[in-house]
């Protein structure tokens, strides 16, 4: 079922624009504070007016400048899962949990919600309250709140940045099965970079209210647009650059670089840190000597950073991550190392 939206907000000095069209995947929208996401979900969910455009789910208008739509929050079945969770604190579990189900009888409620407080894990804490439950628990009352109404659309505004670190990883594994048993779009807002990449399908980029790119994550995670795209899903190693025959120049690196794919437009040229590797011996394609300026370390990750030899400053020009058992490997090699820069690993972009 395919989900439309192309409208334009206000909130103050503010502006959103907004173009989104998709079937039935997970979409995770990035970008910093203030970028316009939960903004997004909010005129989405009918708690904000766009001043103009349209939302539309499977051919059926929520909001229609044109046509004078604008159906109030209760009638477009959208699950709207807050970043707080929004949970009323006089309420129980089932309560909270029901709170959407206000036109059903009693025996038609039941029948919705038991199955899904099971499905939640919540089954036996119907009657307890929300200080009385965990933050990885009260975040599953907030969804089984916004699953109950049997939505067509589920919005998720940094779900699990409340969670101490110990329980995100155990509540994303269950909202991944949860999302994935969902038939209709999920719209996903987070900071959390790898968090979107695991949980979402579909990535939109937002900055200063306006859409930089959208498509399969992948696509834009290997190929982004823009270098202002790269930096914002976190390519730390982008260059300005310059095109030559059948290659690229890096100047801010002072390579020569042959790539999988080039343009002769192309401005900047890129490679995520975690695509660097080291070449046994030096000679090959894009292999050039470099010397290890500094590295920090992860529980499970070490990043480096390389100056490289020819290039025309000091300091460091380019990080790389590698597992720690590589990095063991590594750490005692003579200088100089040497870098390869893949070439079906390097992109360029226009801008």
């Amino acid at each position: 079922m395919e989900f439309h939206a192309e409208f334009a907000a206000q909130r103050g000095q503010f502006a959103l624009e907004m173009r989104l069209r998709t079937s039935g995947a997970r979409v995770g929208i990035l970008g910093e504070s203030g970028a316009g996401k939960s903004m997004t979900l909010r005129a989405v969910a009918g708690l904000l007016k766009p001043a103009s455009g349209r939302i539309a789910m499977g051919g059926r208008a929520l909001f229609d400048s044109s046509g004078g739509v604008n159906l109030p929050a209760r009638e477009r079945q959208v699950g709207y899962v807050f970043q707080q969770y929004a949970l009323f604190p006089h309420r129980t579990v089932a309560q909270n949990a029901a709170f959407g189900l206000a036109h059903l009888t009693a025996t038609e409620r039941d029948a919705r919600l038991r199955p899904l407080l099971k499905r939640m894990h919540l089954d036996g804490m119907e009657g307890r309250y929300p200080g009385q439950l965990s933050g990885g628990q009260q975040q599953r009352v907030a969804l089984a709140r916004a699953l109950a109404i049997e939505p067509q659309i589920l919005l998720l505004d940094e779900p699990l940045s409340a969670l101490d670190f110990h329980v995100r990883a155990l509540v994303e594994k269950e909202l991944l099965d949860t999302l994935a048993a969902f038939r209709g779009v999920t719209l996903y807002v987070s900071h959390n970079l790898e968090e979107v990449y695991r949980l979402c399908d579909e990535i939109l980029v937002l900055a200063r209210g306006r859409v930089l790119a959208f498509g399969a994550k992948d696509e834009i995670f290997l190929h982004p647009p823009t270098a202002e795209v790269a930096r914002l899903t976190a390519c730390k190693n982008i260059s300005r650059a310059r095109a030559l025959d059948g290659m690229v120049e890096a100047l801010d690196w002072g390579l020569r670089l042959r790539l999988g794919r080039t343009d002769a437009r192309a401005q900047f040229v890129g490679i995520r840190a975690n695509h660097v590797t080291f070449a046994d011996a030096p000679g090959g394609e894009n292999v050039f000597p470099c010397s290890v300026v500094e590295s920090t370390e992860t529980p499970f990750r070490r990043t480096v950073y390389l100056r490289l030899d020819d290039a025309p400053d000091s300091g460091w020009h380019l990080q790389a991550e590698v597992w720690k058992d590589r990095w063991e490997e590594l750490k005692n090699r003579p200088a100089p190392w040497h870098v390869r820069l893949d070439p079906s690993r390097l992109f360029v972009t226009l801008a």
